[in-house]
């Protein structure tokens, strides 16, 4: 299981983040999506192996700017990844 860390410019309201979420889980099987426009960032549980370019792909079209990428391995924990 890995768990990125995305930075994303773009996003300014709740609606946003549903946006993104939404983008991210329809491209990409996921386990667990997070977004905060707050924060700026998108957190993405999957069990694939993904690039920076792979999260382009799917945002670039919509107007929303990865601004870093972090990649780790996800740990599962009591209550769920972490």
């Amino acid at each position: 299981m890995y768990k990125y860390i995305l930075g994303i410019d773009g996003m300014r309201c709740g609606m946003c983040e549903v946006h993104v979420k939404d983008l991210i889980v329809k491209n990409i099987e996921t386990t667990k999506v997070v977004a905060s426009h707050l924060k700026n960032t998108a957190i993405v549980f999957t069990t694939l192996d993904l690039s920076i370019e792979d999260f382009k792909k799917i945002l670039d079209p919509t107007g929303y700017r990865i601004t870093s990428f972090v990649k780790n391995k996800a740990v599962k924990k009591l209550l769920g990844w972490k």
